[in-house]
């Protein structure tokens, strides 16, 4: 294994303690050379990684903003800890928790997955529908939905991305439960930081999490099996399947009339935020391929217009990116802690 991979690897299994010291800030170049991309030095490892692998320039905006989420709730806990709270290590297993998720979803936990995500959405329409979810009720029930002729194109559109999200739910479910288990196995041979109370309690948070994780795809597959039935209903206030969960959410979190039409407002612009990025990566992409194009063609003028375009786009489409992930956070947190303080009443 490559020192890179070993690298990664390690930070994967570990414990709480290693983990902190992992946090470094990186420091800016004195030589006057490129400015780092990330403030923290193992994101950055990630990053340059990236930029030297075979990765579609979606793909590569996907995880550019995924690191740049992960880099302010990093950069937010270490002030956290400066200020002596999260003494119990939760926020720190958490944060663990999604730094392995995003190696393991873009292939970079030094193991062979065959489940990587590609850039779902902008995958070729005539692929070969009957295994496109890589999981058996998904697919069965997709055929189920193709064949029905219920659904009007654009519908069906909309009913795909839903089905594409719940498939990424799966893979986010696994790779928490295989980093659960490994760091278990790891922990009956490392003596810890965390003993006794502190260790069992974020060992509770991590089985809490993984089981609410499972009881979110129970509830979504049930829903993509009532649309696959009965079709949507005029009611449906939403497509964008982030937008649809967090709309479910609400509706379950005890709150009043006025905060649910407020909420609904503020989802609806935020739907128009995702649609816009969404529109930016098939930009980028058609970009891209332009680009290749020109390139053979080897007009050095034609090539570094469409190359500052390219970059330009890129750059735009990553930052829409941690814009859009920033406030589903946000949406996710108010939606969580109105609900928490409702049921406490």
């Amino acid at each position: 294994m490559h020192g890179f991979g070993l690298m990664l690897c390690l930070s994967v299994g570990a414990m709480a303690g290693k983990y902190s010291r992992e946090v470094n800030e990186q420091k800016p170049p004195l030589d006057g050379k490129d400015p780092v991309e990330f403030r923290i030095a193992k994101l950055n490892q990630v990053w340059e990684k990236a930029l030297r692998v075979q990765m579609s320039p979606v793909r590569q905006a996907e995880l550019h903003s995924d690191l740049k989420i992960q880099e302010k709730d990093e950069l937010q806990w270490k002030k956290m800890k400066a200020e002596g709270l999260d003494e119990n290590g939760e926020r720190e297993a958490k944060l663990r928790r999604n730094f392995n998720i995003i190696l393991a979803k873009y292939g970079m936990d030094g193991k062979k997955d065959n489940r990587a995500l590609e850039s779902n959405n902008l995958k070729d329409h005539d692929a070969v529908e009957s295994s496109l979810f890589d999981d058996p009720r998904l697919d069965k029930l997709w055929n189920k939905v193709i064949t029905s002729g219920k659904f009007s194109e654009e519908e069906l559109q909309s009913l795909r991305r839903e089905f594409l999200h719940h498939k990424d739910k799966i893979h986010e479910y696994n790779i928490v439960m295989d980093t659960i288990t490994r760091t278990e196995e790891i922990q009956k041979n490392v003596i810890s930081p965390l003993e006794g109370d502190g260790k069992d309690h974020v060992l509770h948070q991590k089985h809490a999490d993984l089981k609410q994780r499972m009881r979110d795809l129970n509830h979504g597959f049930e829903r993509l099996r009532r649309i696959s039935n009965e079709g949507y209903s005029q009611e449906s206030e939403f497509r964008e399947p982030r937008v649809v969960e967090l709309w479910e959410m609400a509706k379950k979190a005890n709150l009043t009339e006025d905060e649910l039409e407020s909420l609904k407002e503020e989802l609806r612009h935020f739907e128009t935020k995702v649609e816009k990025h969404q529109h930016y990566q098939e930009q980028l992409e058609l970009s891209h391929q332009k680009l290749q194009h020109v390139e053979a063609l080897g007009d050095k003028d034609h090539i570094m217009r469409n190359k500052e375009k390219y970059i330009s786009l890129a750059e735009k489409t990553r930052e829409m990116g941690y814009k859009m992930k920033k406030h589903l956070q946000d949406l996710n947190n108010k939606i969580s802690r109105n609900g928490l303080q409702h049921n406490e009443l």
